[in-house]
C-alpha cells in the first residue's frame, strides 16, 4: 500500500504541474469513443506514457491520453481510453487513473463503454444507461490492505450509479428526444467473448449488457466518494440460438455510428448539472 500511495502522489504531483484548476467532472471513454475528447475546449493533452505509473492500454481506439479543458460549462478531465484486467493489469492498477482523478478534485464520474447486448429487445447502436452492475471478473480493486483516508473498508454498493445523476441523464434524454435503454451491466474478465451457454447464464442472472471493463472503476470511484453515471453503447446483440462472431472492427464501426448521440447526451447532461 505504501508503494501504491507513492505512485499515486507522484502521478498527482506531475499532473498538478499541468492542471492548474480543480476539475469536478471526470469522463472515461471506452472502446470506439476517443473522439468525444475532441469536444473539450481549451484543452491540454497529456499522453498516459508521460504520466508516472499510469497504465497504458494496448487496445485499438484507446488513445491513451488525459485531456484537461472545458465542456458543457464545466472544467473536465477526460481519460481517452482505459486499461483492462485482460491486458494483464491488476484491478488496483486498472483503477489507478480513477484514484488520480479523485486527487485532482473530481467528484462526478461519467463512465462509458462498448458492450454486448443480452436483452433480445436491444439493437446495435442503442445507448443504455447503467442502473446497476454485476461483477464477474473474479477480483475486486479493493482487495488487500485498506487505507481509511481513501475510503471505508466496506463501502456500500446500494447505489453505485447515482440516482440523482440518472434523473439528470433522463432529463437530458427527454430534452434531446432520445430513446435510451436502462439496464444492468455485467463485467467479465475476457478477452474471449461469451459462449451461447454463458450468454444464457448472464441473461438468466439479470444482466442486460456484458463487457470487460467499467465495474472495477465504479467500485473504486464509489469507494473514494465519487458520484457515478454510466452509459453503454450496445455494439452487438448476443442471441444464444444464433450466436455469431463480433469482430472488433464491427464493434468499433457500430459504436462510432452512435457516438454523435452519446456526445450530445453527455453535453446536455453537463449543461443540466449547472441548472
Amino acid at each position: 500500500m505504501a508503494d501504491f500511495h507513492t505512485e499515486l502522489h507522484e502521478a498527482h504531483t506531475f499532473l498538478k504541474e499541468h492542471v492548474h484548476s480543480a476539475s469536478a467532472i471526470g469522463i472515461v471513454l471506452g472502446t470506439g469513443l476517443p473522439s468525444l475528447g475532441d469536444r473539450v475546449a481549451k484543452r491540454v493533452t497529456i499522453p498516459y506514457r508521460e504520466i508516472p505509473h499510469f497504465p497504458v492500454s494496448t487496445v485499438e481506439t484507446h488513445s491513451g491520453n488525459l485531456i484537461v479543458g472545458s465542456w458543457g460549462g464545466h472544467e473536465v478531465v477526460v481519460l481517452q481510453g482505459r486499461a483492462h484486467y485482460y491486458e494483464g493489469y491488476s484491478l488496483r492498477k486498472v483503477t489507478f487513473p480513477v484514484r488520480v482523478l479523485r486527487m485532482l478534485g473530481v467528484s462526478v464520474l461519467i463512465i462509458t463503454n462498448a458492450a454486448g447486448g443480452l436483452d433480445p429487445d436491444y439493437a446495435p447502436g442503442d445507448i443504455m444507461m447503467i442502473t446497476d452492475h454485476i461483477n464477474l471478473i473474479g477480483d475486486n480493486p479493493l482487495r488487500g490492505e485498506n487505507d481509511d483516508d481513501m475510503g471505508v473498508r466496506f463501502p456500500s454498493m446500494n447505489e453505485p450509479y447515482s440516482k440523482a445523476l440518472l434523473l439528470t441523464a433522463e432529463k437530458a434524454e427527454q430534452e434531446l428526444g432520445l430513446t435510451l435503454r436502462r439496464g444492468v451491466y455485467v463485467a467479465v474478465p475476457g478477452p474471449s467473448l461469451e459462449t451461447a451457454a454463458e450468454t444464457r447464464f448472464l441473461r438468466g442472472i439479470g444482466a442486460d449488457a456484458v463487457g470487460m471493463s467499467t465495474v472495477p472503476e465504479v467500485i473504486a470511484a464509489v469507494h473514494a466518494g465519487m458520484k457515478v453515471v454510466g452509459f453503454s453503447v450496445i455494439a452487438n446483440v448476443n442471441i444464444p440460438e444464433s450466436l455469431t462472431p463480433a469482430p472488433i472492427e464491427e464493434v468499433i464501426a457500430t459504436v462510432r455510428k452512435a457516438e454523435s448521440r452519446l456526445v450530445n447526451l453527455i453535453e446536455r447532461f453537463l449543461m443540466l448539472l449547472n441548472s
